[in-house]
């Protein structure tokens, strides 16, 4: 089923990028924004890890460097049933972690700096489980798309503000449509990777506490990772945003809420805690 979920929300958004090239240029705009869409699932498809890693100054680690955090990530990754992935270092204070790669075989788990010093070793193997309940739910392939596809939708419109659009009609009416399309394409690209995140958060959240047998840790690890975006939101793409445990961008309450890339804390923790229980 989430498997379906997400070919019809990909699907979704390579429609809205479609329409957005309708919108701007006709159906020269549409067959140029229709082979914009091939050629970005394309790329995230083979090269998802290097585009994540690369915006992020991520450095890959081995056992010589890091021992601990790569036996850490070795002893979940056996217990998972899962290849051994490559490990890698984020340069900053801010706590957070994320997963990214096409698949199981090609995946990258990624700490901060901050959350190696922040964190208890019990608390960071809750959220390296995490991650590697993301590569073992499939679902890393599926945000980096989903990213690249946001980013390139909002792209486009911003391209189309700035020209005015390249329709042949210019009567009042078609300039109407084509600054509401340039308007809500993005805002729905953005609604739509926020349902394929948040559907997802859930599911690797259980698969952490799986992994690691200790679902209040990670839990523990949320409330951290949940204050400290809050009190020091981190500058990131936003079309990224969704890829980490937690929104690195800050921002719980008000209208906020209904732009969340990520299920409220709160609730994550409160299914860990049952989980625990259980």
């Amino acid at each position: 089923m989430n498997a379906i979920k997400t070919f019809l929300l990909l699907g979704a958004m390579s429609g809205l990028l479609v329409l957005l090239g309708g919108a701007m240029g006709g159906r020269s705009g549409m067959i140029i924004a229709f082979g914009i869409s091939i050629v970005m699932n394309a790329g995230s498809y083979w090269f998802s890890d290097k585009i994540v890693l690369r915006a992020y100054k991520a450095r890959i680690v081995t056992e010589a460097d890091h021992p601990q955090l790569v036996g850490t990530v070795r002893k979940l990754a056996d217990r998972a049933g899962l290849p051994m992935p490559r490990v890698a270092i984020v340069p900053g204070m801010a706590p957070n972690a994320f997963a990214t790669g096409r698949g199981p075989k090609n995946a990258v788990v990624a700490a901060t700096e901050g959350l190696l010093r922040m964190m208890t070793q019990d608390e960071i193997e809750g959220v390296l489980a995490h991650e590697l309940g993301h590569v073992k739910n499939r679902d890393i392939l599926i945000s980096t798309i989903a990213a690249a596809m946001v980013g390139a939708i909002t792209m486009i419109a911003r391209w189309g503000m700035f020209f005015g659009g390249g329709g042949r009609d210019r009567g009042g009416g078609n300039i109407v449509a084509m600054l509401a399309m340039m308007i809500a394409a993005p805002f729905a690209g953005m609604l739509i990777q926020m349902a394929v995140s948040r559907s997802r958060e859930f599911g690797a959240d259980q698969a952490g506490g799986e992994i690691s047998g200790k679902p209040l840790a990670l839990a523990s690890a949320l409330r951290k990772l949940e204050m400290g975006a809050q009190n020091s939101p981190t500058d990131v793409n936003p079309a990224t945003s969704h890829m980490f445990i937690v929104n690195p961008l800050g921002g719980a309450g008000g209208m906020s809420k209904l732009f969340r890339t990520h299920p409220l804390t709160t609730d994550r923790i409160a299914r860990l805690e049952a989980q625990a229980g259980r």
